[in-house]
């Protein structure tokens, strides 16, 4: 009767193992597919295209003047900058009106081409740290 009761307190032994080894490995299988690197113009200049294909997330101001949109379009054309490189960038889809303007932070996450465009498929908008009159 003992051996049969230490045979089944290896075989729930065994099975708890199984089981955490198989919720740790779904755990950073889902963080990994998670994860988007956060650079800054200049570094993702300097880094060059995504080979990959992985999403990255770059953080700019936009360029005044440089947003464009056909009426009735979704896709956007418009340039960030970190202050010392810009890149063009391009988004298909909705942007937050709120904060949109040419003193707008944003940070984007998609992909950046060797045509040097980076295509955006989330834009954010920071909130400014502080707000600036019209002038």
């Amino acid at each position: 009767m003992d051996r049969l009761l230490s045979a089944h307190r290896v075989k729930i032994l065994l099975a708890a193992a199984a089981l955490t080894a198989a919720f740790g490995y779904f755990a950073f299988q889902a963080f990994q597919s998670a994860t988007a690197y956060y650079l800054t113009v200049g570094e993702l200049v300097e880094r060059g295209a995504s080979d990959d294909g992985r999403a990255v997330r770059v953080n700019g101001k936009l360029v005044q003047d440089s947003f464009e949109r056909q009426p009735g379009s979704t896709v956007a054309a418009f340039t960030i900058t970190d202050g010392d490189q810009s890149i063009s960038a391009r988004h298909d889809g909705v942007i937050p009106d709120l904060f949109f303007n040419e003193h707008s932070e944003l940070i984007l996450e998609g992909t950046y081409d060797e045509d040097g465009v980076f295509r955006s498929h989330s834009v954010i908008v920071k909130c400014p740290s502080k707000y600036i009159a019209e002038e």
